[in-house]
C-alpha cells in the first residue's frame, strides 16, 4: 500500500469516527464505552505479540511502548467507566 493511500484511509477513518460517536445518545456512552474498552484488550495481546517475537530490537522496543500505552488505555478505561457508572447507583438513604 502507498503512503498517501494510507493517509486517506486514516484521515476518513477519523471523520467517520466523529460522526457516529457524535450521534450515540448519551445513555449509551458507558456500554459503548464498555464495550471498547474490552476490544481495546485485543491491542495488548497484539503489543504483546510484537514484543515476544523479538525479531530485531526496534520491533521489541516499538512492542514494548505499545504494550505500556494499550494497557493505560484500558486500565484508564474502566476506571472512567466504573466511575460513570457510580453516578447511576442509590445513596443509603433514597427511596426507590
Amino acid at each position: 500500500m502507498s503512503f498517501g493511500l494510507l493517509i486517506f484511509v486514516f484521515v476518513l477513518a477519523i471523520f467517520l469516527g466523529v460522526e457516529l460517536i457524535s450521534k450515540v445518545p448519551s445513555q449509551l456512552h458507558t456500554p459503548l464505552m464498555s464495550g471498547t474498552n474490552a476490544i481495546s484488550g485485543i491491542t495488548i495481546v497484539g503489543a504483546l505479540t510484537a514484543t515476544g517475537h523479538g525479531a530485531d530490537l526496534l520491533g521489541t522496543i516499538l512492542g514494548t511502548i505499545a504494550l505500556v500505552f494499550a494497557t493505560i488505555n484500558v486500565v484508564g478505561g474502566y476506571l472512567v467507566t466504573n466511575r460513570m457508572l457510580a453516578m447511576f447507583k442509590r445513596k443509603d438513604g433514597e427511596k426507590k
